[in-house]
């Protein structure tokens, strides 16, 4: 396995280039060294068979890593049947369109967390769930790997154990640790090794060494208040956080393997190779193509 960088959907500059179609990604991609794409199902699973399969056809050709987000409006914990429903068939669509694409992972936001009784929204998510991973495994779609994400509002399922409570509902679930959303929701403790650490340390504890080694990611600098997460902004604006370094220096300790996507706000690929160009410039005896301190540097800029 090799550690992998790609962007969430498509900068600005991928249009301000001229590029309209998906299909001109991979190529666009490739050409800036970034290996990893999670295409954008957010507001619906919109892409149809044929597209899908070209788009992973032209992923596949040059070793880029598909990824598909699952749409917005998947609400597991909801109480609403017709919601429910909805829910499973956002997340069976999602799945359906990452075989097409031959992507590995759907990503997905859990549902509400907004209430008292908190434990109990859990619980109805997860008897949801239970039901969408014996329908996927009836259609046959039970390799693609479905994986929660940890959110960045306090009145969202998705605190890391409310995570790693649904991972273990199935061996096709897994993690998507997004830690601009944990560091927003924790009020910017991840600023140091340790708190990566912890993170890494707790999901192989409770889910095995596989799930730490290979993991799904989202980084991304994040503006939040004391409700969590506000908005995503990018690697130019130094006042976000988190901060990449220490979390690049524990993924070369650790010789880690994960896909790190970057959701920075219209800067998803610019900002994938700086965090690319950190991790080459940390891991010992390696060297970027992308001559890390010069792109740093530059980034640092906006250049």
């Amino acid at each position: 396995m090799v550690i992998r960088f790609g962007p969430a959907g498509a900068s600005d500059s991928f249009y301000g280039q001229g590029h309209k179609s998906s299909l001109e990604m991979p190529q666009w991609l490739a050409e800036k060294g970034l290996n990893a794409y999670e295409y954008q199902c957010t507001r619906g699973v919109k892409i149809g068979e044929k597209m899908a399969v070209r788009l992973g056809e032209l992923c596949a050709e040059r070793d880029i890593q598909l990824s598909v987000h699952a749409p917005y409006y998947i609400n597991l914990s909801t109480s609403d049947p017709d919601l429910q429903v909805k829910s499973k068939r956002h997340l069976l669509k999602s799945l359906m369109a990452a075989r097409f694409m031959g992507a590995k992972v759907v990503v997905f936001h859990p549902g509400s967390g907004s209430g008292p009784d908190r434990e109990g929204l859990l619980t109805a998510a997860k008897a949801l769930f239970k039901e969408v991973l014996a329908e996927a495994a009836a259609a046959g779609l039970s390799d693609i790997r479905l994986a929660p994400e940890t959110m960045g509002k306090r009145n969202m399922l998705g605190s890391l154990e409310e995570v790693l409570d649904l991972c273990e509902l199935g061996e096709q679930v897994v993690p998507a640790v997004d830690f601009g959303h944990m560091h927003a929701v924790s009020g910017g403790k991840f600023i140091d090794k340790q708190a990566y650490a912890r993170v890494l340390d707790r999901i192989e504890a409770r889910l095995g060494r596989e799930y730490a080694q290979n993991l799904h990611i989202h980084f991304s600098p994040v503006e939040f208040t004391g409700a969590g997460e506000k908005r995503h902004r990018t690697a130019l604006e130094t006042d976000f956080g988190p901060d990449f370094t220490p979390l690049a220096e524990i993924l070369t300790e650790r010789n880690l393997t994960p896909t790190i996507i970057c959701e920075s706000a219209g800067r998803q690929a610019e900002d994938s190779l700086f965090y690319r160009a950190i991790y080459w410039q940390k891991k010992e005896g390696g060297q970027s193509p992308l001559q890390d301190v010069t792109f740093i540097e530059k980034n640092r800029q906006g250049d």
